[in-house]
């Protein structure tokens, strides 16, 4: 700001523009005003933003007395007396501000700058301690008796980390850069000196340095809040103020400004099951702790010992947090903040904002427990009843409590080392859930649940469930109801916690098929005849659809498809393809497209001769029109027609709107036909993204002749791409492979395809010699794939 004393003429506004080429051709990129005295008074008073600015003047060139007079000005008739309106603004501000980064201390791709626990966080402690107080520096905070010196500290370290990870972030890309994306904390990581091993990456450590100084700088912030509301600066909520009823909290606690505290230290350090039960007090008196209380808990972390941890008393208060007040998840994420979790439970602190580098997860892997927990809590208080009615029954009908929370606390406590984490999870749980006071039959299912904790969602999105081996190979594996009805609801606090997006209509359809049909196997019993009573079924439910058909053709679509077509779609699916096929010529392709909202996806239904290679041209088809394939199921009939379907997603993983499927049409059907060549096509297309190209995904390829009693499962494992199903497809063709169905799942930037298959002669891949030259040509096509996209 250029600051005048009084109106601005001719000479000024030439030596004003001067200056400012000036700035300008020594390449500085300069956000500036030429005001007077009057003006810039009159703006900073109208405008909160303008007064931010004015708040940190300092005087470059020019008359001293003239920059003495706005200061002066500034702090006596513009900021005095107006504190409350300035932090109320500054919290707003805050507010909003989280709110556009994502609203979570714990995205793992902060804006360092603009994100919850970033610099700007750490400016606006500064600024209001500046408008309230008067200080000139960071360093006067410790002087105000607000942070204590190793608060301060903590203040100190944090800023010095986050400007050096910014600063980093600027010269790697040689521009303004706040947002610390996948594929620059690689290169941060590296520049800052972090270092690998132990099963723990670089950028991993890198990242859990990161969130822990994040988490601190939310805890200066609080207690600067809570200190400036104690002096009357921040008015409580106006809806507290008239309708709250005070709480009372017992002895030897107290409530402050509407915060739980500790009245006597004596009294509280005397007995140390207290530094558990003030969160139980905090849960019952329904308030905040007050960030005195925090800090003499975050004070006496070393209280915690292997005395209080195998304490009967101690692990009882410690699961009545979990299971009796209805909100495990508040006292949760305030004992980690604090350190308490990680104190108590000493096999969670390598967990402790282990930030896992790929795009499934959206949070650490501590945030990401707490939110299974607090799902599996909305879940019990009936809130998702409409929206998860199988694990909202399962938990009315009643299930032991005490497995579920400890196992959801612990299901991913193996990250972080070397090895499976689900095998270490479950050493790990065999320590502590005997320690918490679980019986030794609830242990053997807490370590059962933490060991598993994968196997119904890996089931149901790698592997066809309406093979009837699938759903009984899963019954067997997990053998009871009991565990059955636990792991279910597991699953879905699991996926509902990865993060915003995760969980759809598709995964929930997949899963209560799962359920339905393990239940039953479990129940029941799978048999041979049960099989067939259900193909008869399948039958006769078409037989209805089609009542208004000619008898003669009804017969004919019912004989000409073999038992695995009956059993794997629905009777919706079967009418469409009695329509598609019905007196369809030899050479013709008959085509039906339509959003399926209970999937999340758009069905794609294809009718036609089968011939070699078919299955492939279509997947190519769908990639070429920019479809995501979710789900495939082909079938030939016994007349020689092949009747595949698909489930797709748009680029946004989300059904094709139906003005978009015209389009999307007509691109499969020029494929399809020969009139565009996927193979070429695609080359433009099968690109990775800066950001998605930071990661690295090791292939794996398995055969597996026992999860179906007709086909090889050949299971891909690999790094995700848009044309990576097409090759995949395209290889197996090649080398004369028949695909009868294939179940695509994604996790982020990883991709797992699962095809059943069968040789030219209609027989499993039995021969290792056949397995292992049929995963070199896999292996090249990936590999060749992937030097594509990145290029």
């Amino acid at each position: 700001m250029v600051l005048l004393p009084e109106a601005v003429d001719s000479a000024d506004s030439a030596l004003v523009e001067a200056f400012l080429y000036l700035l300008w051709d020594i390449k500085l990129k300069v956000g500036h005003a030429t005001r007077t005295l009057p003006e810039a008074l009159a703006m900073a008073r109208n405008d909160m933003t303008v007064r931010t600015a004015l708040l940190e003047t300092r005087l470059l060139a020019g008359k001293e007395r003239l920059f003495a007079e706005l200061r002066h000005r500034l702090f006596n008739d513009i900021f005095r007396g107006t504190a409350p309106q300035f932090l109320e603004a500054k919290l707003a501000e805050r507010a909003a501000r989280h709110t556009r980064q994502g609203g979570q201390r714990y995205v793992v791709e902060p804006n360092v700058k603009e994100g919850k626990g970033g610099l700007r966080d750490l400016h606006s402690l500064f600024w209001i301690a500046k408008y309230i107080h008067g200080v000139n520096s960071t360093d006067d905070l410790a002087s105000l008796g607000i942070f204590t010196a190793e608060e301060f500290e903590t203040f100190r370290r944090a800023e010095a980390f986050l400007w050096a990870v910014r600063c980093h972030l600027h010269f790697i890309t040689g521009r303004a850069t706040d947002q610390l994306s996948f594929d620059l904390q690689l290169e941060v990581a590296a520049a800052m000196g972090y270092e690998g091993g132990r099963g723990r990456r670089a950028v991993e450590r890198f990242m859990q340095d990161y969130f822990r100084h994040a988490t601190r700088v939310g805890e200066l912030t609080r207690i600067l809040l809570t200190a400036l509301e104690a002096a009357h600066q921040k008015p409580a909520p106006m809806l507290t103020r008239l309708f709250a009823r005070k709480p009372r909290a017992r002895p030897p606690y107290a409530i402050k400004h509407n915060r739980l505290t500790v009245a006597d230290e004596g009294a509280f350090f005397a007995d140390p099951l207290n530094l558990l039960r003030i969160f139980e007090e905090a849960l019952r008196t329904g308030t905040l702790l007050h960030p005195d209380a925090m800090r003499l808990i975050a004070a006496n972390l070393h209280r915690i010992d292997d005395r209080l941890r195998s304490d009967p008393r101690a692990n009882a208060i410690f699961l009545d947090l979990l299971l009796k007040h209805g909100n495990p998840e508040r006292a949760l994420r305030r004992m980690n903040e604090l350190g308490v979790l990680a104190a108590f439970i000493p096999e969670f602190e390598p967990v402790v904002a282990l930030m896992q580098f790929n795009m499934y997860h959206h949070f650490t892997v501590d945030e990401h427990t707490i939110q299974a927990i607090s799902h599996l809590a909305r879940i019990e208080r009936g809130e998702l009843v409409e929206e998860l009615p199988v694990a909202s029954g399962i938990l009315r009908a009643g299930v032991n409590r005490r497995v579920l929370y400890v196992a959801l606390l612990l299901h991913d406590i193996g990250k972080g080392h070397e090895g499976d984490h689900s095998e270490t999870g479950a050493a790990i749980a065999r320590r502590v859930a005997p320690r918490l006071g679980l019986t030794e039959r609830e242990t053997e299912t807490v370590v059962w649940l933490v060991r598993h904790h994968l196997l119904m969602s890996d089931v149901a999105q790698k592997r066809d469930i309406a093979e009837p081996r699938t759903v009984r190979d899963f019954a067997a594996r997990v053998g009871s109801k009991e565990r059955l009805d636990l792991l279910t609801v597991l699953t879905v606090c699991d996926i509902r916690g990865v993060g915003p997006g995760t969980w759809n209509n598709w995964k929930a359809m997949l899963l209560r098929a799962l359920y339905k049909d393990a239940e039953t196997a479990i129940l029941e019993g799978e048999s041979e005849e049960g099989r067939s009573a259900r193909e008869e079924e399948a039958r006769a439910a078409l037989a209805l659809a089609l009542a208004d058909w000619p008898r003669e053709a009804v017969e004919a679509e019912l004989a000409r498809h073999y038992g695995p077509y009956w059993l794997g779609l629905s009777t919706e699916q079967h009418v469409v393809f009695a329509q598609l096929l019905r007196d369809i010529r030899d050479d013709e392709l008959r085509i039906d497209i339509k959003p399926e909202d209970a999937r999340d996806a758009t069905r794609a239904a294809f009718a036609m001769v089968d011939h070699p290679g078919l299955f492939s041209r279509m997947t190519g088809a769908l990639a070429l029109a920019g479809a995501n394939i979710r789900d495939a199921r082909t079938y030939t009939s016994r007349d020689g027609y092949a009747t595949a379907v698909f489930w797709i997603q748009d680029a946004e993983g989300r059904p094709y709107e139906a003005a978009r499927i015209p389009r999307l049409r007509q691109t499969i059907a020029r494929t399809l036909k020969g009139e565009v060549v996927a193979r070429e096509a695609l080359k433009e297309r099968d690109r990775l993204k800066r950001r998605e190209a930071a990661f690295e995904v090791p292939t794996r390829i398995t055969f597996d002749n026992e999860a179906s009693d007709l086909y090889t499962v050949i299971e891909v494992d690999t790094r995700d791409r848009p044309g990576l199903l097409y090759d995949l497809t395209r290889t197996l063709a090649a080398a004369h492979v028949y695909i009868a169905s294939a179940v695509v799942a994604t996790y982020g930037e990883q991709a797992v395809d699962s095809f059943y298959v069968k040789d030219m002669f209609g027989l499993k891949f039995h021969s290792e010699s056949r397995q292992r030259a049929l995963e070199r040509r896999l292996r090249e096509a990936i590999e060749q794939g992937a030097a594509r996209a990145r290029a």
